[in-house]
């Protein structure tokens, strides 16, 4: 039997170090593994993308993602700033505007394209294992192209008086970059935990609505942040007005410190708190000590289970199981 650890049809061994390429030198032989080994890995990292429900989803993150920069933003334009004395911004306001918005597009979109409408939130979903890489791609180039449309819309329909900054988020001139830096992370952290914990199916005491519950933790995050750095938590709504008006100052900051707020969360959430028990007993299937006390990888003939590698887990077993899952099949979560 074939175990999935074959790379390709071209390559009869099972292991790429034993592939007939290998007995060639070194220049000519590094070209041909890629070519035979490296076809299986992009097929199953490409699995389910050409599907009808994937592109649902993917235009599922693109509409939600545009109607909800345009309400976000559109909470930020101040329209007393023509008068001679127009009032501050109403930080309430505009958080309560983020926060019920991302609650409303995840209780519209959440059993369609799992409702990341976060570049974010879906990078935690890969190094998860919960998404593909290259289904997280379209996600994220969908979500950035919403977020534009959104901003576009928003932006032609206002009038050139009132538009101010246009809500684009920058990094308070009283600290440094690195301060805001960590604040992004912080409350993107904030976030993500907040969305592995309410969307996880290993709990039995959840009850309410989980899209209101990420919808608070949004609000939360600018009632805090929004003095600070604007409170992005999200490089897509960041990315938006910041494309429209040309003004990148700073920007760098709305991407790294979400993503790794995010990464950080999904880690110690997924990996540390509340880790999935189905996992480690695949790998004690997978993975067997050996009478020197090394760990070796099993045959697919003497277990019960396919895959021969973690990679093959992953992609193939990790996908099936995910709780995460929609109507359509897809590996996705809330918001």
């Amino acid at each position: 039997m074939q175990s999935q650890g074959t790379m390709c049809g071209s390559c009869s061994s099972d292991r790429p170090a034993l592939c007939s390429a290998s007995a060639l030198t070194l220049p000519a032989a590094f070209p041909r593994f890629l070519s035979r080994c490296n076809c299986q890995s992009i097929m199953v990292a490409f699995k389910g993308v050409w599907t009808k429900g994937f592109w649902r989803a993917v235009s599922g993150e693109y509409l939600a993602t545009l109607i909800f920069v345009l309400l976000g933003l559109g909470s930020t334009i101040n329209w007393a700033a023509g008068e001679e004395k127009p009032p501050p911004a109403d930080l309430v306001l505009i958080s309560l505007c983020f926060g019920l918005s991302i609650a409303t597009m995840v209780q519209c979109f959440g059993h369609i394209s799992g409702g990341h409408i976060n570049p974010a939130v879906t990078v935690a979903m890969v190094v998860t294992r919960k998404l593909s890489l290259a289904k997280a791609v379209f996600y994220v180039v969908a979500q950035c192209l919403g977020a534009i449309t959104g901003a576009g819309i928003l932006y032609l329909v206002t009038p050139a008086a009132v538009r101010g900054s246009f809500g684009v988020t920058t990094v308070n001139s009283n600290i440094s970059v690195g301060h805001g830096l960590l604040v992004e992370l912080l409350i993107t952290f904030e976030l993500v935990f907040t969305i592995f914990a309410t969307c996880d199916p290993k709990r039995t005491d959840l009850g309410g609505s989980a899209s209101l519950s990420i919808g608070f933790a949004v609000a939360i995050g600018h009632l805090f942040a929004i003095p600070y750095t604007g409170a992005s938590m999200n490089p897509a709504r960041s990315f938006a007005p910041a494309l429209v008006t040309l003004n990148f100052e700073n920007h760098w900051v709305y991407w790294v410190g979400p993503i790794l707020g995010a990464i950080l969360a999904a880690g110690l959430y997924e990996y540390l708190y509340c880790p999935d028990p189905e996992m480690k007993k695949r790998l004690k299937q997978v993975f067997q000590k050996d009478p020197s006390g090394k760990y070796r990888e099993v045959e697919a003939d003497d277990i019960a289970i396919k895959p021969r590698s973690i990679h093959s887990i992953d992609l193939e077993k990790a996908e099936k199981k995910d709780p995460f899952k929609d109507s359509t099949g897809e590996v996705l979560s809330s918001v």
